[in-house]
């Protein structure tokens, strides 16, 4: 099965890395095929074109994922949920898609959301043989206040680096022993079922 994504970061982004990886995980045989358009305004606004591409391409199914909060969080209105969506259908409308092969996920706060559930991968990357690392899973991680403050504030307090996601996120879905954690979050549970067409 060949799955299209459409994405809000660049080539290099931390989003695409890590649903690509957690695709291939759910489902070794899944071949996926991503589009990036670098940034919230332009993904509500040209996510059809995008669409329509990885349609003609061969994509069984394409799924469109964003976070609600932008990189910006202060200052500026709150993020809406709805509000996205209609930008995205209205972008769907205007690319003439009509295909019910098109699905939407929202990450509720952002990215860093899933990683934070599983304190065990961060554990496991933060560790070093003389100082080794004990990270609590994040329970309600999606109701949780900026989850990327949480992350980098755990990597400076731990290793005295910083946390770079477009390096560190992948490192930590692909450490995560299992996927019985992030499943705690509503947003992967709908990336996993469109993703592979089954439901957790």
């Amino acid at each position: 099965m060949k799955v299209g994504m459409i994405f809000e970061c660049g080539p290099a982004g931390a989003d695409k890395a890590v649903c690509e990886v957690l695709a291939k995980r759910l489902k070794p045989s899944v071949r996926v095929s991503s589009i990036t358009l670098d940034n919230k305004p332009k993904l509500l606004a040209e996510c059809g074109e995008a669409a329509i591409q990885l349609l003609k391409d061969g994509c069984e199914r394409v799924i469109i994922v964003w976070d609600l909060y932008p990189p910006w969080r202060k200052g500026g209105a709150k993020p809406c949920r709805r509000e996205d969506r209609q930008a995205i259908a209205r972008s769907l409308k205007k690319a003439r898609i009509s295909s019910k092969h098109v699905y939407l996920v929202c990450i509720e706060q952002e990215l860093e959301a899933w990683l934070i559930t599983d304190g065990r991968a961060i554990s496991q990357i933060l560790s070093r043989p003389a100082h080794p690392a004990q990270i609590a899973d994040v329970k309600n991680s999606e109701k949780f206040h900026n989850p990327k403050k949480r992350i980098m504030k755990t990597f400076q307090q731990n290793t005295g680096r910083p946390y770079t996601d477009r390096i560190h996120a992948k490192q930590i879905i692909e450490a995560m022993p299992d996927l019985n954690r992030i499943r705690r979050c509503a947003s992967f549970v709908r990336f996993a079922a469109k993703a592979t067409g089954v439901a957790l």
